[in-house]
């Protein structure tokens, strides 16, 4: 496996092995300890969408690693210019050891990571969000919880890469979204026959309020993507009912934990009460981003070196 698309071209065992990795390099770097395991690297790190979080860890976890990412827009490269994504994907490859994107279109990743040498990592695509997972899933791990999960929110990158996660690691995960929005058949196919296999129950619904009954993780994300098509307050109207405050909240455990991937816009998808509540487990779960994406840079690159 040269690249990290999306968490639906892996093995249980093989995310339990990225993150084995993960969590020794995070205990590594709570100690002081920076080990350079990808000394003299280069990352080339190629961004359509603006980004926060993405870029300060992709690119403060290959310092740490001992390498160096190098930041690409397509607004200075020749990508903005109408250059073809499988010859910028054989110059890239031909001066750098990895590449990570974070694109509109997901099938321009598939197209690069066909043409690359290297090993590519999805930053974000419209269709999936894997290395935001591998951060969630670690959370819920460092954090001891059970695994009943409620998605609330847009049928976009992020549930389908929570359909994707659930499915493989046999997790129950509930999604509730909107009358009239609609999850990929081709992701929800998947999901279902993973489900078959790992034992993971995967429930759709409408309603927030049944889908968050009595689960262990609450899951959700801004309603406004990126590049959506439907208009902002259009996307209010829709989602009228799915804003998650303290009332839907306290129909989840008592325990439970709230996990958001960034940015919260408070008065939509969630409230500023909630987000505070739960904001030691939300900026641990970004932080996480940082460990989640190093691993997997460690892992890919040996898995090249092993081939």
């Amino acid at each position: 496996m040269k690249d990290f698309l999306t968490l639906n071209d892996f093995k249980k065992e093989q995310i339990l092995e990225i993150l084995e990795i993960v969590k020794n390099i995070k205990n590594e770097v709570k100690k002081g300890i920076f080990t350079p395991y990808l000394k003299n690297q280069t990352l080339a790190m190629v961004f359509e969408k603006n980004s926060t979080r993405t870029r300060i860890s992709f690119e403060v976890g290959m310092y740490q690693l001992g390498g160096h990412a190098l930041f690409l827009d397509s607004k200075t490269t020749q990508l903005g210019r109408g250059e073809p994504i499988k010859d910028t994907a054989r110059v890239i490859s031909s001066m750098c050891d990895m590449a990570m994107l974070r694109v509109y279109r997901h099938a321009d990743l598939k197209e690069f990571a066909k043409f690359a040498k290297i090993p590519v990592i999805n930053g974000l695509s419209d269709l999936f969000h894997p290395v935001q997972l591998m951060a969630d899933y670690l959370t819920m791990m460092e954090l001891n919880v059970g695994k009943n999960i409620v998605y609330i929110g847009d049928s976009n990158n992020m549930c389908n890469s929570w359909l994707n996660l659930a499915s493989i690691m046999g997790l129950n995960l509930n999604v509730a979204i909107p009358k009239n929005y609609k999850i990929n058949d081709e992701v929800l196919k998947m999901a279902m026959n993973n489900a078959k296999i790992s034992g993971a129950k995967i429930t759709i619904t409408n309603d927030p309020k049944i889908a968050i009954k009595d689960v262990d993780v609450v899951a959700t994300d801004t309603w406004f993507s990126m590049g959506d098509e439907v208009s902002k307050d259009q996307k209010v109207k829709d989602f009228e009912g799915f804003l998650i405050d303290e009332d839907l909240m306290n129909l989840a455990k008592k325990n439970v934990i709230l996990l958001h991937c960034l940015p919260a816009y408070r008065g939509y998808e969630i409230s500023d009460k909630v987000f505070e509540k739960h904001s030691k487990e939300i900026f641990l779960e970004a932080e996480n981003r940082l460990h989640a994406q190093k691993g997997i840079m460690v892992w890919l690159n040996n898995v090249c070196k092993n081939s």
